[in-house]
């Protein structure tokens, strides 16, 4: 009976557990960064052709012949941003000692083969294609001391490695800077903006500043000191004697400087009016370039100059949330190294318009016409994308 009792009792099935559910992970893509960069590239193109229109029509029978150019560059640069921020980071670190050692070859080449504007020899000719080594070399430079920062560890708080990364660097900036000091100087920057976000050691940082100021403040007596002594040209001595006092040299380098500022001056509160500048009418030499930020202040006013530096505001301030998630330390040099980029010839530019350093001949990212500038720019726009695209989003 107890038997049948078994047999017939029902079977209970044994209790399912149920798997635990995967967290869904899903990745960041700053489309904040991605709009920026749009809208002040759509922004640059605007002012180039309203800057350029008069001397393009003149030259080249085409108002819109440098920003036609500038257009076709930039949306070849902007499919390579998008392709280099679909791409992982870190493939690009196999790169580094070639992209290196390629700078050399690229800055020794157009020392000896390139092509020479203004007294400068900036540009390579390669076939039929013209570009400027030094855009190339900022973006291998970025990805190089970002690789061997990483790679030393904790170790970069010693000084000695602290040196080392700058040795390794200075050689570089100097065949750089032999032909485009401005360029040199930038180099220099995002060195010591990478070394100083990298090491634990800010009070050599602080006395290098205080160096710098030293120097920013008696530029004059140390620049004749220098000239001297053969360290410094007559005409880069020149450009600080304009610097110090361009109404004494209106009629040679003081030119450009006072135009600009006769310029920023004319512009007010709102600016005359997109278009109706009056100083791109041949008063500002090259207006379309390193000039642009003084045309942008004519033709917009104060209001127009200050948004456009809030934009720029903007920008870095993306690049600092994405290297402070960054999911690595590589990953956040990488940021780092185009933060200091950027931000560096930001202020560069608009500090030689305004007349506040020696004009060093430097574009302003994205806005200025020049085809190498923009396309390196969006390469490297696209590698900060690329780290914010590593960014998990647990869910």
């Amino acid at each position: 009976m107890a038997g049948r009792q078994q047999r017939t009792r029902r079977e209970e099935p044994a209790p399912q557990v149920q798997p635990k559910k995967k967290k869904r992970v899903r990745r960041f893509y700053d489309y904040s960064l991605l709009f920026t960069v749009i809208f002040v590239t759509v922004f640059g193109l605007i002012m180039i052709y309203s800057a350029s229109s008069y001397t393009a029509q003149l030259v080249y029978e085409d108002a819109g012949y440098f920003m036609k150019r500038q257009a076709v560059i930039a949306a070849g640069g902007f499919v390579a941003m998008i392709i280099v921020s679909k791409m992982n980071y870190h493939f690009f670190a196999k790169f580094v000692i070639l992209a290196y050692g390629l700078s050399y070859v690229l800055m020794i080449a157009v020392s000896l083969f390139g092509r020479e504007v203004n007294g400068k020899k900036r540009w390579l000719q390669i076939g039929p294609i013209s570009f400027q080594p030094t855009e190339f070399v900022k973006v291998a430079l970025i990805l190089f001391l970002a690789v061997v920062i990483t790679r030393m560890g904790n170790r970069i708080n010693n000084i000695k490695k602290m040196a080392l990364v700058a040795a390794l660097a200075m050689p570089l900036a100097g065949l750089v800077a032999a032909n485009n000091l401005s360029s040199g100087i930038i180099i220099c920057g995002i060195v010591f903006v990478m070394l100083f976000v990298a090491t634990k050691k800010k009070l050599i940082f602080g006395a290098c500043m205080g160096a710098a100021g030293v120097v920013y403040c008696f530029a004059g007596q140390i620049g004749h000191a220098l000239e001297s002594i053969g360290l410094l040209h007559s005409y880069q001595l020149e450009r600080i004697n304009v610097w110090l006092n361009p109404e004494a040299y209106a009629q040679e380098g003081g030119f450009q400087v006072l135009q600009g500022l006769y310029a920023i001056g004319s512009g007010g509160l709102l600016g005359k009016g997109l278009g109706e500048s009056i100083q791109k009418m041949g008063f500002v030499p090259e207006a379309q370039n390193d000039m642009i930020f003084s045309i942008i202040c004519e033709e917009l006013g104060l209001f127009g100059a200050i948004s456009v530096i809030f934009i720029f505001l903007f920008m870095i301030y993306r690049f600092m949330l994405i290297a402070s998630n960054a999911p690595d330390l590589f990953g956040a040099l990488l940021v780092v190294g185009v933060l200091g980029h950027i931000s560096i010839q930001v202020i560069l530019n608009i500090a030689v318009v305004t007349n506040s350093i020696p004009n060093t001949g430097i574009t302003l990212p994205f806005i200025s016409y020049g085809g190498t500038s923009v396309l390196f720019l969006m390469v490297e726009m696209g590698m900060v994308l690329s780290v914010s695209n590593q960014i998990r989003l647990e869910k």
